[in-house]
């Protein structure tokens, strides 16, 4: 037994008598104390062995020690000297190893005291070079580079620097790039390396509460810099309540942005960096993190909340509490698997109560809606501010229909046998999202026709308000044909809405040109006596005059509506007129002042035809129709 102990110490045998031995396995002899086998028969060897340790490790401590000498009070220990750096680290493990053992043999020794004395100096030393290695190395271990590093290679604990010989070579620009990238990956990773190196010597020396108070100053300032810097500031209730809603928009912004950049380069970054460095613990890097990156990811996360819960329940602000819920749930994987409870626990709650403005906004927006009593009509029977504006609201609106579907799953749909026949079938394939969600917007867009229709009746000439009510509904159709409300209504929906434009159309052909057509004889071959040719003619003259007089102040800002009306009308019209025109106008033309009776040719009825609809002048801004759809609450339910 006393000769095992004898071979486990036999580093210490006398042909090791150089203190800068570097090549000796110093590490792997201290792996734990009970490698230390006292031989009761042998004291003099182990104390001899305690010796020989701290004799070696002094040489190496005091060389170092930042208050004895200008040279190493002013110079780093890795940026000097990386080899010597490592054997620096070897000899403080190996002392603090002797310690261990020699403790456990007494307690009391003068050669402990002596040890924990030199233990101290070099703790200092370790607490100087972790304190410069991370605040001079800020821009290696940014965030951002380190998510990039983490992404392109995996974190090698290197020790030592490769040596980089980059060629100023015009034509090899890309390759250089390209080295120069690695070259900047492989000196973050060697400063990761030894932040870990000395990370974990600190801590097995029992230094665990200096090393991570260092750590934790510098890395939190960085993270609470990061967010001031994307414009995230932690905001009291008051402070919101009174803030302008375009300031505040402007706020939300920064925020949305923000959330962003944090969660894919900010915490991600610095999650990476710290798990590295205090990879030996799983409790320290949990703990390590969760200091760090608390109160910034509180800030971060509460903003929602606050704002929501502070800002007028108004629907023109529906849109930015949508992006601010949609950034939280598209980013919930993340936010689980980054944080702790108490972050998690922030982040859902902001969800709640953006959950709860958006329903309470939306609420208030059909409100309005239904309570739209404007007598208000529109020149020419165009597009309705109220259709305009309300669609458009609408149609961004769809844009978040998963998220809404969400929001609102709670909060039951409108039920079917509210709806017409014609709004049934939509929403139940599987091309839409949610079912409840497409009923929700099928009743809001009915509320819209109901109004229209009311606001029809304000118009004197019947024909007109169905010219009305087909611009109208043509102008939704458009609208949810080229939205997300196509597949939320469905095909079926749109296929119903436009036969009744194709009914609001004949009706409104049948009551406004029933005269002109009525004014034509039914057989225009038919033998007429020349007193009964003049009087069809000034007959259709009159009421053709009448109707266009109006009617060329009528608009129809869709071009196919437009076109669609003109070629029906022409139809109507012009094969009649220009039979009974070619048969009798030789009759006519024999008589005196022929050119009272017969003032128009077939071709000068198309085009007269064919600039219908068209509106005044000053009308035609009427048919600007295509607008944007705008984020405020429609002008007419304000």
């Amino acid at each position: 037994m006393p000769r095992k102990g004898m071979r486990t110490l036999n580093w210490f045998s006398p042909k090791h008598n150089s203190a800068t031995d570097v090549n000796s396995p110093s590490t792997s002899q201290f792996s734990s104390p009970s490698r230390f086998a006292f031989s009761p028969s042998r004291p003099s060897f182990s104390e001899a062995v305690i010796d020989r340790t701290i004799e070696m490790a002094e040489q190496m401590i005091t060389k170092w020690d930042p208050d004895t000498t200008t040279f190493a009070k002013v110079t780093s220990l890795f940026y000097e000297n990386r080899k010597e750096a490592k054997d620096f680290i070897k000899y403080v493990n190996n002392l603090h190893k002797a310690m261990h053992f020699h403790a456990s043999e007494n307690s009391r020794s003068d050669k402990l005291v002596r040890a924990q004395s030199l233990m101290q100096i070099a703790m200092k030393r370790l607490q100087k070079e972790f304190y410069q290695i991370l605040s001079i190395n800020r821009a290696l271990l940014d965030p951002e580079s380190i998510s990039t590093v983490s992404s392109r290679t995996s974190i090698s604990t290197r020790s030592s620097t490769s040596e980089f010989n980059v060629e100023d070579d015009d034509d090899n620009r890309v390759a250089i790039a390209g080295e120069s990238i690695n070259e900047v990956e492989d000196i973050s990773n060697v400063v990761m390396a030894d932040l870990r190196l000395i990370a974990e010597c600190m801590i097995s020396s029992g230094y665990t509460k200096e090393c991570l108070q260092i750590y934790k100053v510098i890395r939190k300032s960085i993270i609470d810099e990061g967010i001031y810097r994307l414009g995230v500031e932690k905001l009291s209730s008051s402070q919101v309540h009174k803030m302008d809603w375009e300031v505040m928009d402007m706020k939300i912004k920064d925020w949305l942005n923000a959330v962003d950049v944090v969660m894919k380069t900010l915490f991600d970054g610095e999650k990476i960096l710290c798990d590295h460095v205090f990879a030996s613990s799983d409790a320290i890097r949990e703990s390590c993190f969760t200091e760090i990156s608390k109160d910034g990811a509180m800030i971060l996360f509460s903003f929602p909340e606050i704002v929501a819960k502070n800002s007028k329940k108004s629907p023109e602000k529906v849109f930015r509490m949508l992006d601010m819920y949609n950034s939280i749930v598209e980013h919930w994987t993340e936010i689980e698997t980054t944080f702790e409870s108490a972050i998690r626990s922030q982040a859902m709650t902001s969800l709640v109560k953006l959950g709860e403005f958006i329903r309470m906004a939306l609420a208030e927006f059909e409100t309005a809606l239904q309570k739209e009593s404007s007598k208000t009509t529109v020149a020419g029977g165009g597009i309705h501010a109220l259709t305009i504006d309300t669609m458009n609201y609408i149609i961004l609106l769809a844009d978040y229909s998963y998220v809404l579907s969400d929001i609102l799953g709670e909060s039951p749909p409108p039920a079917k046998s509210s709806l017409p026949e014609s709004y049934f079938g939509m929403a139940d394939s599987d091309e839409s999202p949610a079912p409840a969600i497409s009923l929700r917007f099928a009743w809001l867009i009915l509320i819209l026709l109901c109004k229209l229709d009311g606001k029809a009746k304000h118009y004197k000439d019947v024909s007109l308000a169905y010219l009305f009510l087909a611009n109208n509904l043509r102008y939704i159709v458009v609208k949810v044909r080229s939205s997300n409300l196509k597949y939320l209504l469905g095909e079926n929906w749109i296929s119903k809405q436009e036969q009744k434009i194709k009914k609001f159309a004949s009706n409104y052909e049948q009551l406004g040109w029933s005269h002109v057509i009525q004014s034509l004889p039914r057989e225009p071959n038919a033998s007429m006596t020349p007193q009964q040719v003049k009087e069809i003619f000034k007959r259709f003259n009159s009421s053709f005059e009448q109707v266009h007089r109006k009617q060329s102040l009528y608009v129809v800002p869709n071009s196919k509506l437009r076109d669609d009306l003109k070629v029906s009308i022409a139809r109507k019209i012009l094969p009649v007129y220009r039979e009974f025109y070619n048969i009798h106008k030789n009759t006519i033309a024999k008589e005196r002042y022929s050119s009272h009776v017969i003032k128009y040719s077939p071709e000068d009825l198309a085009h007269y035809l064919s600039d219908l609809f068209f509106g005044p002048i000053e009308l035609g801004s009427s048919s600007s129709v295509e607008s944007s759809p705008s984020r405020t609450i429609p002008s007419q339910l304000q």
